[in-house]
């Protein structure tokens, strides 16, 4: 079975609450026999350039078959890495749809069927923080990323809040978004080794993991890198310079489950933690996450899952978190339905 036919939407995220909505490129990939499949990536395109973009596209995955995924990753049509993500999620809901399985089997079964997220918090000051963190917790989400504010002080006013609040039934992070230099961001490690966060992640404003090892030498705060990891070879060398003993490994940034899935294998198999994160989309995105993480033994922890994932979506009917988890859709493919009305209501300017 073929590729036949091929479609691009260009929708934006949070249209009504923000002045600077994310936008997501939606793939659309069909079959002669009218069987369809979706994918999803984060780019940075116009609307007036994806009728180019869909013919030059067209033209290299036409014809292919729907089994030939390992390929996707030598075609250098499809770069950079968040298309060749979202045609090799279309290409695997496509594969799952024709094989009437859903796509944790074609990854090799179920090793978990609901999946841990960690909730992100952002924008507050500290009191409020805090208290978003205690209801929280009281929902199920036991395992909390805090972004920084870009203000030391600050920041660890509101870890200081949300352990007095919350106390030790919230496993927290710190996601320092590549704002500090390296001695800021040691003096606020040393700040934050009272606190007991499970890892202080991308602290340092550099996607060179060398300095990173660097600040992990001077800590006992255990750090993570996302930023700067975006092939299997960037684990190799993050292993290799002892950078940190987590890893975030985001299929996007990768380029897809495929690489994703060999970044978690080269992880765990040197002792370092695997997280799988994801950045906001409008759910397909979100349900491939689901599989990978429930085929994947590696990806044991709680994984990064960005707030809105499941507010504004696309899907007729999106997953639901219950109790800071999340279950594993079970229909062919990536299991969720998208809704033609909804792609159409959130398509971007």
């Amino acid at each position: 079975m073929k590729i036949n036919d091929l479609e691009l939407y260009l929708v934006a995220i949070g249209r009504s609450d923000t002045a600077n909505p994310t936008r997501c490129l939606l793939v659309r990939i069909a079959t002669a026999t009218g069987v369809e499949g979706w994918g999803e990536a984060g780019v940075n395109w116009r609307v007036d350039e994806l009728a180019a973009r869909r013919e030059a596209l067209l033209a290299v995955l036409a014809g292919r078959s729907i089994y030939d995924i390992e390929e996707l990753h030598t075609i250098e049509a499809l770069a950079p890495a968040p298309l060749r993500s979202a045609v090799e999620m279309a290409m695997w809901d496509v594969l799952g749809r024709v094989l009437r399985q859903p796509l944790c089997n074609l990854l090799g079964g179920y090793y978990r069927r609901r999946v841990p997220v960690s909730i992100r918090l952002s924008g507050h000051k500290p009191g409020r923080t805090a208290q978003i963190a205690r209801e929280l917790a009281d929902q199920g989400f036991h395992t909390q990323t805090i972004a920084v504010s870009g203000r030391p002080e600050e920041d660890l006013r509101t870890l200081a809040s949300i352990r007095e609040m919350a106390g030790e039934r919230v496993e927290l992070r710190c996601d320092g978004m590549g704002r500090y230099d390296l001695e800021t961001a040691r003096e606020l490690a040393a700040g934050m080794e009272a606190y007991d966060l499970q890892f202080f992640l991308d602290p340092l404003n550099t996607r060179e993991l060398y300095p990173v090892a660097s600040l992990g030498r001077q800590t006992s705060v255990p750090l993570a890198v996302w930023q700067a990891i975006g092939s299997p070879t960037d684990v190799l060398t993050a292993v290799r310079y002892n950078a940190a003993p987590f890893i975030m490994v985001d299929p996007e940034q990768v380029g897809g489950i495929v690489p994703a899935r060999a970044c978690a294998a080269i992880a765990a198999a040197a002792g370092v933690v695997p997280v799988l994160a994801s950045r906001p989309s409008m759910g397909i995105a979100a349900a491939a996450m689901l599989h990978l993480a429930a085929a994947t033994a590696a990806f044991s922890t709680s994984n990064e899952f960005a707030s809105r994932q499941l507010r504004d979506t696309v899907l007729a009917d999106a997953p639901e978190i219950t109790d800071g988890m999340i279950a594993v859709p079970q229909a062919p493919g990536l299991g969720v339905t998208v809704d033609r009305a909804k792609v159409e209501r959130y398509q971007a300017a």
